[in-house]
């Protein structure tokens, strides 16, 4: 059976005529459609359906957690979102080699670039083997604590260790390829894929790196030396993030130095002064369906007004 998951933004009212529609056009092309809750919740009559097991049936179409949906192995993942939804679902889907198609329905849609008009000529240029793989690389980190590793992480976009609850800056130190790079105050430092350097990081003053650039960024976050600048490493380096400094005494337990890490600013996690996040090229990539060839430079025009007078 040639199955195409769908995942949907929760509350976005164009859906409710777009969904039974494109489940049509899915199975007039011999596709079976799988939904997640979110864009079962469009179908009429599909809220039982949609808070029920995973597995569940929405007027005879399957219905699945989002996290098991590679587990019915699609042909294709169609992304009804922004760009957070289609990260989400990036992170999901790394360990297997589907592609995604990504409609823009958010605000910006940097990374979703198919906008809602294009959705049908798309999925036709899909099925005639017209369409690009764009391969994106991915990040992977290591959270190691006191010679224990706690937890792995896979990101799209980027790693970010950033201050916690009270103004005052976190101290981190940066190894590159078991060399120190730098030590340094600052209100957090992240690490971006090429894909990543049109998000976090380019609000802090990273630079845009082309998508198929073999590198990684590392940007400083309102650094306290005029000196520190991002800087740009191979793809290949091992980096090493340490949280230093130690809790001062008279305030509450965890609350000096506390320091958060965060996964495409969706995952958060707390960390302590000492613990080391050890990050490299992930061995996965996220595919994303792409009609056209200038997707990245449109995309910065319209969106970034890059180079623009």
């Amino acid at each position: 059976m040639n199955r195409v998951a769908i995942v949907s933004k929760p509350l976005k009212d164009e859906l409710i005529r777009l969904m039974p529609e494109l489940v049509n056009w899915l199975r007039h092309h011999d596709f079976e459609p799988v939904l997640d809750r979110e864009s079962a919740s469009y179908i009429v009559g599909a809220t039982a359906a949609a808070h029920g097991a995973s597995g569940s049936m929405a007027g005879g179409i399957e219905v699945r957690d989002r996290p098991d949906l590679p587990a019915v192995n699609p042909s294709l993942v169609i992304v009804l979102g922004g760009d957070g939804t289609l990260l989400a679902v990036g992170r999901i889907f790394a360990r297997t080699d589907t592609p995604i198609l990504s409609v823009n329905l958010g605000s910006l849609g940097f990374l979703t670039e198919v906008r809602l008009s294009s959705l049908y000529p798309t999925l036709e240029g899909w099925c005639a083997n017209c369409c690009a793989i764009d391969a994106r690389t991915m990040l992977h980190a290591d959270l190691w604590r006191d010679g224990e590793l706690i937890n792995s992480f896979e990101a799209v976009n980027d790693i970010v260790l950033s201050k916690s609850s009270i103004a005052r800056m976190g101290e981190f130190a940066v190894e590159l390829d078991t060399m120190l790079a730098a030590r340094f105050r600052a209100d957090g430092v992240i690490v971006a894929t090429p894909t990543g350097s049109t998000a976090y990081t380019l609000a802090a003053n990273g630079p845009i790196l082309v998508p198929g650039v073999d590198a990684l960024v590392i940007t400083p976050i309102c650094p306290h030396l005029l000196t520190l600048r991002p800087m740009v490493v191979p793809g290949s380096a091992d980096l090493t993030l340490r949280i230093e400094g130690q809790k001062t005494d008279g305030f509450k337990e965890g609350l000096i130095n506390s320091t958060i890490l965060t996964v495409d600013g969706q995952q958060a996690f707390d960390l302590r002064p000492g613990d080391e996040l050890r990050c490299h090229r992930s061995e996965y990539t996220v595919k994303l369906v792409r009609l056209g060839g200038n997707g990245f430079f449109d995309a910065l025009r319209s969106k970034l007004k890059w180079g623009e007078r």
